[in-house]
């Protein structure tokens, strides 16, 4: 059985000084992975007309076919999208909506999709509405009762996070489904570090879509994410850019939508392959204790709060910043990349710097790749004044 922390740390390609925290961001590619990856690039080029035109299409499919029982789904209701954000866009911009209107989410949504949600508000005379769901949360049923006591009878959409990128809450989504649905509201659920992070079966879940990144927590390379769309929603939707095969159906609107390199969707089967070589289940075991378990050493020794009880995280965790460090700077996310930058300069910790409840947070991640030293560094932040803006 494969050793975790730096025994594994060689089957990355991070740099070997960096205690790496932030997995959450961006994911890193392993390098077995990112051969095949490259693999796929040098067969495209070898005759890159042969490859766009008779190896591609079914290529597609059949990465689609192997990850698709790993989200107990079918294949034929899954397709790849670039990222989280492109997969949101796409379901966004493609409804219909009328002034009067209302999307609802909330004010933990991803920066992107919350831009997203107001700039179709903007365009159709809808409102955008976000719920506020307390920081530090104390409850999945709070959540749930800051969520759905912001319905009105003029809810057209409810776009909710599967995980919360700035805050790391698992948020409720079945319920948060189910009470939708009663009132025939639709879904579409930002499941961003969905895919690997939790044991996931999508379509119990109820959505009507589902989009979820393969190059966080599924070890696929960057560029990589899926649009899960239930049967009855698919003809909804188009992809953001509209080509050849428009209106033909679900799968062949969005696997062709133009030029682009395909090697990170042709590749996700190894990433998933290696989740399995190492154990879907323990590797979620080991990142979940990991994270948990040096966001508690955080906050005992700083004396803050963490962002939520351990039944509401899962591999990632946020506590919020000693007294000494809010004075870095404002609680806005210009501060926020400028002291995760000055961090990484000075301390060689890459750790996520999050603004939320007018605070500045650590998020901290967990991989195999780490162990529980790589947290003593950012554990000791309370003896160390925070670097300089300049």
């Amino acid at each position: 059985m494969t050793d975790f922390g730096r025994a594994i740390r060689s089957r990355f390609l991070l740099e070997p000084d960096i205690a790496f925290l932030n997995h959450g961001s961006f994911g890193t590619v392993p390098r077995d992975v990112y051969a095949v990856a490259d693999g796929w690039r040098r067969q495209l080029e070898v005759n890159p007309d042969r490859f766009i035109r008779e190896t591609l299409p079914p290529a597609i499919r059949e990465a689609v076919g192997k990850i698709a029982p790993f989200f107990k789904a079918r294949a034929e209701d899954i397709c790849f999208v670039d990222n989280a954000t492109a997969g949101v866009n796409a379901v966004l911009r493609s409804l219909d909506f009328k002034p009067g209107d209302e999307i609802l989410s909330t004010d933990h949504a991803y920066g992107a999709v919350a831009n997203a949600i107001r700039y179709v508000a903007t365009r159709t005379g809808a409102t955008a509405v976000f719920a506020e769901v307390k920081m530090p949360a104390s409850s999945a049923d709070e959540i749930f009762s800051a969520i759905t006591a912001r319905f009105s009878p003029r809810t057209k959409l409810l776009v909710i996070d599967h995980i919360t990128s700035a805050t790391a809450l698992i948020f409720p989504v079945e319920r948060l489904t189910g009470f939708a649905r009663e009132r025939g509201v639709r879904v579409l659920i930002d499941g961003a570090h969905g895919p690997g992070h939790l044991a996931l079966d999508i379509p119990s879940i109820g959505a009507d879509w589902y989009v979820g990144n393969c190059h966080k927590w599924l070890f696929a390379p960057r560029g990589c994410a899926i649009l899960w769309a239930r049967e009855d929603a698919q003809k909804l939707i188009h992809p953001l850019s509209i080509s050849h095969d428009y209106n033909h159906g679900f799968t062949a609107e969005f696997d062709w939508t133009g030029t682009r390199d395909p090697a990170p969707f042709l590749s996700a089967p190894a990433g998933l392959e290696f989740l399995r070589e190492l154990g879907v289940e323990r590797v979620q075991k080991h990142n979940r204790a990991l994270a948990l378990s040096g966001a508690q050493r955080m906050a005992q020794r700083w004396g803050e709060p963490m962002n939520a009880p351990p039944e509401l995280l899962g591999a990632m965790a946020s506590v919020r910043l000693p007294p000494s460090w809010q004075k870095f700077g404002a609680p806005v996310r210009a501060t926020a990349r400028l002291l995760c930058q000055r961090i990484l300069q000075r301390d060689k910790i890459m750790v996520a710097i999050m603004p939320s409840a007018g605070a500045l947070w650590a998020r901290v991640s967990a991989q195999v790749y780490n162990e529980p030293a790589d947290y003593d560094g950012v554990v000791n932040f309370i003896d160390r004044e925070p670097p300089d803006t300049a």
